[in-house]
């Protein structure tokens, strides 16, 4: 597999940082008065950093759980193809949930995870993306809180990857000239 170029920088760590307390300060205020624990349901893999930091900003008592899914396989757009590789722990029944992504850009996989979840009946149930690519929709769906809108580009670090490569990265970058990766359209 060709290995793209190290990534250009499109958010730096500290508007990472930025965003995320801005997000929790949201959430928090939004979930003040929950009569109960909230659920905070991050999507595996690429939600993980961007979740643990959102929770450690959330002054609220709450659980955490994972719901793996997976639709990008090795390549650089969704494949509409929605695949559930792990499922939840937690009875979500009557409770209120925060469903926590990565990034929704054609909104296929957020539209079946929220059918997925609304069916086990939680009491709410909403939606937090650290990035939102509004251009490529090709479902419409309800994402609640949106840390940034950005172009239609691909991007990687803080958790969001390619072929599980750049996650680590403290910012978030974009890769330049992928036509050339393996399945791009």
């Amino acid at each position: 597999m060709n290995m793209p170029d190290m990534p250009t920088c499109l958010i730096a760590e500290d508007d990472i940082r930025i965003i995320v307390r801005r997000l929790g300060a949201e959430i928090g205020a939004s979930y003040r008065d929950c009569p109960q624990q909230l659920v905070v349901v991050g999507l595996l893999k690429g939600a993980f950093i961007f979740m643990a930091d959102l929770v450690r900003q959330l002054e609220l008592p709450l659980a955490v759980d994972f719901l793996g899914v997976s639709s990008y396989g090795d390549g650089t757009t969704s494949s509409g193809d929605i695949r559930l590789t792990m499922d939840l722990a937690t009875d979500i029944a009557g409770r209120d949930v925060l469903l926590v992504e990565d990034i929704v850009d054609t909104g296929i996989t957020i539209a079946a995870v929220r059918r997925l979840l609304e069916c086990r009946r939680p009491r709410s149930l909403r939606v937090c993306a650290l990035l939102s690519k509004p251009d490529c929709r090709r479902v419409d769906v309800q994402v609640d809180f949106i840390g940034k809108e950005i172009d239609d580009v691909f991007v990687v670090g803080y958790g969001l990857d390619y072929a599980e490569n750049f996650r680590h990265l403290p910012f978030i970058g974009t890769i330049f000239n992928t036509n050339k990766l393996p399945g791009k359209v």
